[in-house]
């Protein structure tokens, strides 16, 4: 049997290039990180190109092609990255799909993180986990859509329906940061997902200078009560940001229906922020006329962090019912439910499955 070819693989960030080599759905190399900062556009390009030769020592072989996230705005199809801020010597649209594809004579395929890490999810993380312990359970419900979100630096975004990665006419499927900010209407929602923002609420409610808050991961453990700090502050800090995820999500899951999954630097703080995140996508609207209270959503959004939680989305629920006009007995369940986990994977590991699920299935083509 001829093995699986050999995928090059980079997770791209404005600190850092961060390099693999995939397999048949697996790392064959320790991945590496090259610094991305370089004073002008030649030298980071070379910092590309150093880094995927260094793939090719590494494995001892060629690629079938070099697949990767990199940040946007970019017209991915194509290859061509826009004016990029964590990366400002990318101006005026740098052509890298052709520059690497000249360079190593391989197909080269670019996407977003957000995208390749709600691929990875959706096909061998949460995704496939759900639909493993609804058949466990013998819930005849099967999942094929996913919402996979990224809190870190920014808030990032993906959309899979049905196995298909949504790119979108404009290589701007999934861009949830661009949701209007509930909480700072004048803003967008990364002001509030966001590493700054989760610093920037400590800061306020302890009544200290931005430079000097703690970065989230002590933020997290304040409010865990294992490091010393300001709890209460603390905890505010991510409640804030759980509230304004809530309202990102509960609207996007409304048109796209599905699981949900969370990855990035943030969701290790799950603990702190997933109760506030339920409970705010879960809060019902009231009737503007007579303020009767009716569902947020037309589905119920569950914790798949909590066991409890978990065995009421995944156990089997409805009844049989009668066709009219005859004996036959159908089954039916009027309940709805959305799923929201954090990744499975990790979330370099999800990107760099993404990556190398999406080349396989662009070479094929």
């Amino acid at each position: 049997m001829n093995e699986q070819p050999i995928i090059f693989i980079l997770d791209a960030g404005g600190t850092g290039f961060k390099f693999s080599a995939v397999q048949e759905s697996r790392e064959i190399i320790e991945p590496f990180t090259i610094p991305s900062a370089a004073p002008t556009l030649e030298e980071v390009l070379q910092k590309l190109i150093t880094g995927f030769h260094e793939c090719e020592t590494r494995c001892g072989n060629k690629a079938a092609a070099i697949s990767f996230c990199f940040p946007g705005p970019a017209d991915y199809p194509n290859g061509i990255i826009g004016d990029l801020q964590n990366l400002p010597t990318f101006q005026g649209g740098v052509p890298l799909k052709a520059m690497l594809e000249n360079e190593f004579q391989i197909p080269v395929y670019i996407n977003n993180d957000g995208d390749l890490f709600a691929y990875g999810e959706a096909l061998n993380g949460l995704l496939p986990e759900v639909n493993k312990l609804l058949e466990q359970q013998r819930n005849p419900k099967r999942y094929k859509n996913l919402l996979g979100v990224t809190l870190g630096t920014g808030f990032g975004g993906g959309i899979v329906i049905n196995k298909v990665l949504l790119n979108g006419d404009n290589s701007a499927g999934g861009e949830i940061n661009r949701h209007r900010n509930p909480l700072y209407p004048t803003t967008s929602a990364e002001d509030s997902i966001s590493i700054r923002a989760v610093r920037r609420v400590y800061g306020r409610e302890a009544g200290i200078a931005f430079e000097d808050t703690p970065h989230p991961y002590d933020i997290y453990k304040i409010a865990m009560g294992q490091l010393p700090g300001n709890k209460e502050a603390a905890q505010k800090s991510w409640d804030e940001m759980a509230t304004a995820l809530a309202d990102v999500l509960a609207n996007a899951i409304s048109l796209i229906d599905g699981i949900i999954v969370i990855g990035g630097g943030l969701s290790g703080a799950w603990p702190v922020f997933m109760p506030t995140l339920i409970k705010k996508m879960n809060e019902p609207f009231a009737d503007l006329n007579d303020g009767h209270p009716y569902s947020r959503m037309e589905t119920e959004a569950y914790n798949l962090m909590d066991a409890e939680d978990m065995i009421r989305f995944t156990e089997k629920s409805g009844k049989m019912v009668k066709v009219p006009f005859s004996e036959q007995m159908v089954w039916y369940d009027p309940t709805k439910r959305v799923g929201v986990g954090i990744t499975r994977l990790g979330t370099s590991s999800a990107v760099a499955i993404g990556a190398y699920a999406y080349a396989m299935e662009q070479l094929k083509k």
